[in-house]
């Protein structure tokens, strides 16, 4: 279960903020970011079975993730990728232009799906349904985005990494606050990345103990991946990635838009 944390407003110098793991099979081939599109110039990792991607940024500002949404029907191989949904959704000059081209697509073309579109204007959680594609917006604040609801009250895995994510953003906005933060996306990203490296597992009863963890070591599945995005006021991306499991990888700088 990939998770994904987005921080909207909450910082002056970064409107917006995201840490995000990314869960999958091991076996499945995967090419980190690279440019994916050049116009507009689109920044994401590459699925190298459907061609898709799972997160990407554009020299637009905006930012868009996918994660799987848990149903009791199982996949259907047949759909298109949902991971080449999202890179139709980064070509969108904003995120509101995003709503309109995710109003106008057949829901029942893809198998069910979270999908996050933000820029500095506008966030929001788009969800595939029976009776067409719902919109989450988000308002200011921390956002943590599983395979279930945005901020899903009842599973002690969302609970507990909103509490995480939620603490860390605010005492690093408080420390910038008062000016004591020297290097701000250093120490955020610390920070950040402290967290995504959490092996404590969250107990839940709807899951294996192990998927309960945000960094995620199982048999044959696990974090692939991590990131770290930061949109700063001018519109400009720092982009960090740990090409594996964040407890053992070290975030490098990252290409950007």
């Amino acid at each position: 279960m990939c998770t994904l944390a987005i921080y909207i407003g909450q910082f002056t110098m970064f409107p917006l903020v995201v840490a995000a793991n990314r869960d999958e099979f091991l076996t499945r081939p995967a090419r980190p970011p690279l440019l994916l599109r050049e116009h507009p110039r689109v920044v994401g990792g590459r699925d190298e079975h459907a061609g898709g991607t799972w997160l990407g940024i554009t020299e637009r500002g905006v930012v868009a993730g996918l994660l799987n949404r848990r149903t009791a029907a199982a996949p259907v191989a047949s759909k298109r990728s949902r991971g080449l949904l999202l890179l139709d959704v980064l070509t969108a000059e904003s995120a509101a232009a995003a709503v309109g081209l995710l109003a106008a697509t057949d829901a029942s073309t893809y198998n069910a799906f979270n999908l996050l579109v933000a820029d500095r204007e506008r966030a929001l959680v788009a969800q595939n349904h029976d009776d067409g594609i719902r919109f989450t917006p988000l308002a200011r604040g921390v956002h943590v985005l599983t395979n279930l609801d945005v901020n899903d009250p009842t599973c002690p895995k969302v609970a507990r990494s909103h509490e995480l994510f939620a603490a860390a953003g605010a005492e690093f906005a408080a420390r910038s606050l008062k000016g004591m933060a020297q290097d701000a996306s250093a120490e955020l990203r610390t920070a950040l990345g402290a967290i995504l490296a959490d092996h404590a597992t969250a107990l839940d009863p709807r899951r294996p103990d192990v998927l309960g963890a945000l960094c995620v070591h199982a048999d044959g599945f696990g974090t692939r991946c991590s990131s770290l995005l930061f949109l700063d006021a001018a519109g400009r991306w720092e982009h960090w990635f740990a090409d594996g499991p964040p407890c053992r990888t070290a975030y490098a700088p990252a290409l950007t838009p």
